[in-house]
């Protein structure tokens, strides 16, 4: 019987002989923690009296969530991580500004296709764009992989998405994962690996699929991915020094589910305060008032993303009634932006640009809205509470989206300033 990349991958590292439903013991190629995680892992690590990190040229701590520290008892765990890196060899420390976690494993070079990678952080599935195999765990076991540089893994059905045709102007791939998990719901993809394929994902670029594989986790999946072709190869031969190994689904293998989608059915699209799955179309909630506009993360903070922003905003300003925060999310994305002059762009309109980093996404710092405001995002998440503040209401959308609706002080349709 045939096999899915998940089923392979896990089977190559496993050396065992495995499907869908088996649990299995696997090598893992990287490990990556965060700052909002990696303190308890080291807490855990310490607990299992162990002495060494398994491999320190194959684990990364990333200062990315609360970056800079915004008071002391995140600087004693900021501190926490740079002692633990230091005494244990982790040869890459990522510290504050250098960006976001899951830019920086692709943008540094360490995944490839045919990876096994796990990190403490749930988007770790965003590598899942590279043809990996890349799944969030906790910090119990991400202790456990720093330790060993193994872990048990149950290997997931696969749920395969196709969207075939052309995406219409002013539609991007966030519209394509928004409209994709309003169709499945939160829940429609538990513990699968969501694998997206189709005319229209392969048009894509490897920027913009990673912010399809980087929200799998908000419909439920273990991991999101797209096959990797001769896009990803150019893509990471311009990034990582290793070997890739591009692993296909066989032409006999079993999918739980496939689901087809037609491109020319997707417009802009909007999820709704508090849940992701909350889906609609941009008519539905136009002209909805917004106090800050948020354009970053780890879904949309990439060069791509900040170029179809400035593209909007050049040579005009914000509403005077908005914020509008850029985080740029990595510190080699937010260079290449000032080179070619998309961050004066952003500046210009009346943007603040903060740190490389998550930004105002996670609420432990930067952004915080009011009682009662809305914020529009292009983040991954819109729970209660999400950006610091329980009683604000936050809508997730595309850049194009957000950066229309800074323009106009209400959420807008972003069609109508694409020429």
């Amino acid at each position: 019987m045939g096999k899915t990349i998940s089923e392979k991958i896990l089977s190559s590292h496993s050396g065992k002989d495995a499907y869908a439903g088996e649990i299995v013991v696997a090598d893992v190629d990287f490990a990556m923690g965060q700052d909002g995680t990696t303190p308890l892992a080291i807490n855990s690590f310490r607990n299992m009296n162990v002495r060494d990190v398994w491999n320190g040229d194959k684990v990364a701590f990333v200062i990315d969530h609360s970056a800079p520290s915004p008071n002391e008892g995140v600087s004693r765990l900021h501190k926490m991580m740079r002692d633990f890196a230091r005494e244990k060899d982790i040869r890459y420390f990522y510290d504050i500004g250098c960006g976001v976690c899951h830019l920086l494993m692709v943008e540094q070079g360490h995944v490839v296709p045919g990876d096994l990678v796990v990190g403490a952080d749930s988007h770790t599935c965003t590598y899942g764009a590279l043809g990996a195999f890349s799944t969030g765990i906790g910090s119990t076991d991400i202790a456990a992989v720093f330790a060993s540089g193994k872990l048990w893994f149950k290997i997931p059905e696969t749920i395969k998405f196709i969207v075939n045709g052309k995406l219409p102007k002013g539609v991007y791939s966030k519209d394509v994962i928004l409209y994709l998990t309003g169709k499945v719901m939160a829940d429609g993809a538990t513990y699968m690996a969501a694998e997206f394929s189709g005319e229209a994902i392969s048009a894509l670029s490897v920027d913009a699929r990673m912010t399809i594989t980087n929200m799998a986790v908000e419909m439920g999946a273990k991991t999101g991915l797209i096959e990797a072709d001769e896009k990803t190869l150019n893509w990471v031969r311009g990034h990582s020094k290793r070997k890739p190994v591009v692993v296909k689904n066989d032409k006999d293998a079993n999918f739980a589910k496939i689901l087809e989608f037609s491109a020319s059915d997707i417009e802009p699209q909007v999820a709704k305060p508090h849940r992701v799955d909350n889906t609609c179309g941009i008519s539905e909630v136009e002209g909805t008032p917004v106090h800050e506009a948020y354009l970053g993360t780890c879904t949309n903070g990439r060069l791509e993303d900040l170029k179809i922003a400035a593209e909007i905003l050049k040579g005009k300003k914000v509403n005077k009634d908005v914020r509008f925060i850029v985080a740029p999310a990595s510190r080699d994305i937010y260079l290449d932006a000032m080179r070619k002059g998309i961050i004066q762009i952003l500046v210009e309109s009346g943007a603040a640009v903060v740190t490389p980093g998550c930004g105002p996404c996670v609420g432990t710092h930067n952004g915080i809205p009011a009682d009662g405001e809305n914020v529009i995002s292009t983040a991954n998440r819109n729970f209660k509470g999400r950006m610091g503040n329980a009683n604000a209401f936050i809508y997730l959308a595309s850049p194009a989206t957000v950066a229309a609706s800074a323009i106009k002080g209400e959420i807008a349709d972003p069609r109508e300033f694409i020429l």
